[in-house]
C-alpha cells in the first residue's frame, strides 16, 4: 500500500482534508497529514517512510529530499514550486509536480481586489478612482494572467499582456493586446499585474530600468514572488514616480521601511493570501492527491517539473 504524507506547516481546510482522504481511501493509498510542525528536522523524521508526499508552501530541501529514501513523487499543491529543490529530487530519482490552474482564479481574484481597493483609497472615505477605461498589462500570461485578464475587461479595462512563451494567437483570441517587450508594456499602462515565476533569469528583473517606465501614479500588483522583486530599486521607483503605488500579497523584505516612508501609496496583505479561498484550497488538494495516484498507478508524469 503506497504512503501518502501530507506535510503542511499551513494545513489545508477541513473541507480540502475531507476531500484528500476520500480520494486515498478510493484509491486505497495509505496516508498521514502531518500540520502545523515546528521545524525542518519534525519533517526530515516525518518523510523517511513516504512514498509520496503533498506539500504547500513547505520546504522540501535536499536534506528533506535524502532522508526520504523510498520518495518516489512529490507534488505541490499549487503553481509555485520554488520550494523545492528540484536539483536534489532528480538526483534522487524524484518526480516533482504542480497543480497548475487550480489556484488562478482565487489569485485573480485577489489582484484585482487589491487594485479596487487601491483605487478607492484604502475606502477611508475619501474620492477615488475607477479602474473602468484605465489600462491594464498583464506581465506572463499564464493560468493566473487569463483569469485577471477575464475580470479585468468585465470592469471595463482596456487589456494588455506580454509573455514571449505564449503564442500571439492564443492571447488575442481573448481580446487581449499583445505587447512586444516588457518596457512597452510597463510604459503603456495605469496598473500592471505580474504573474512572473521566480527562477534564476527573472529574480530581481523588476528593476529600476523597468519600473521608471510607469506612468506617473502607475500602480504594480504582485501577486507572484517577492524575489522578482529589485526591493533597493523599489524604493527609488517610490521617490522618483511621487504617485506608484506597489500592492503585494507577499510583503518584501524592506516592507517596514516602505509603509514608514510612503504610507498608503503600498499595501500587503498579512500573509502570502492568492491561494487563500476554500475553493482553491480544496480544488488544489484534490488533483494533488489525483496526480500522484495517476502516477503511482499508470506513470503519469503529465505536470512533472523537473
Amino acid at each position: 500500500m503506497t504512503k501518502v504524507l501530507i506535510a503542511t506547516v499551513k494545513p489545508f481546510a477541513p473541507a480540502a482534508v475531507q476531500e484528500i482522504k476520500n480520494t486515498l481511501e478510493a484509491a486505497a493509498f495509505e496516508y498521514t497529514f502531518f500540520e502545523k510542525y515546528n521545524s525542518q528536522d519534525e519533517l526530515i523524521e516525518a518523510v523517511k517512510d513516504a512514498e509520496a508526499l503533498i506539500v504547500r508552501s513547505d520546504k522540501i530541501t535536499d536534506e528533506v529530499i535524502n532522508a526520504a529514501s523510498n520518495l518516489k513523487i512529490v507534488v505541490r499543491a499549487g503553481a509555485g514550486f520554488d520550494n523545492v529543490d528540484l536539483a536534489a529530487a532528480t538526483a534522487n530519482g524524484v518526480v516533482v509536480m504542480n497543480t497548475p490552474g487550480q489556484n488562478s482564479n482565487a489569485v485573480a481574484e485577489l489582484a484585482i481586489g487589491m487594485m479596487v481597493y487601491q483605487a478607492r483609497n484604502h475606502f477611508n472615505g475619501t474620492s477615488g478612482t475607477e479602474l473602468k477605461g484605465k489600462k491594464l498589462g498583464i506581465h506572463a500570461y499564464g493560468n493566473v494572467g487569463r483569469y485577471v485578464a477575464t475580470i479585468a475587461k468585465g470592469f471595463g479595462m482596456e487589456v494588455s499582456a506580454f509573455d514571449p512563451f505564449i503564442p500571439k494567437e492564443s492571447i488575442e483570441q481573448d481580446g487581449v493586446t499583445v505587447v512586444e517587450n516588457a518596457e512597452d508594456l510597463y510604459a503603456n499602462c495605469d496598473y500592471i499585474s505580474l504573474h512572473i515565476p521566480a527562477n534564476e533569469h527573472t529574480k530581481k528583473s523588476i528593476n529600476y530600468n523597468l519600473l521608471s517606465k510607469m506612468k506617473d501614479g502607475g500602480t504594480l500588483v504582485n501577486t507572484a514572488r517577492k524575489e522578482v522583486i529589485n526591493e533597493d530599486d523599489l524604493v527609488r521607483i517610490f521617490e522618483k514616480n511621487e504617485n506608484f503605488k506597489y500592492l503585494s500579497d507577499i510583503a518584501p523584505d524592506n516592507r517596514d521601511l516602505l509603509e514608514d516612508k510612503f504610507g498608503n501609496r503600498c499595501f500587503f496583505t498579512p500573509k502570502k493570501m492568492g491561494a487563500q479561498t476554500s475553493e482553491a484550497n480544496i480544488n488544489a488538494g484534490i488533483a494533488a492527491a489525483k496526480q500522484i495516484i495517476g502516477f503511482i498507478e499508470n506513470g503519469d508524469t503529465t505536470f512533472k517539473v523537473n
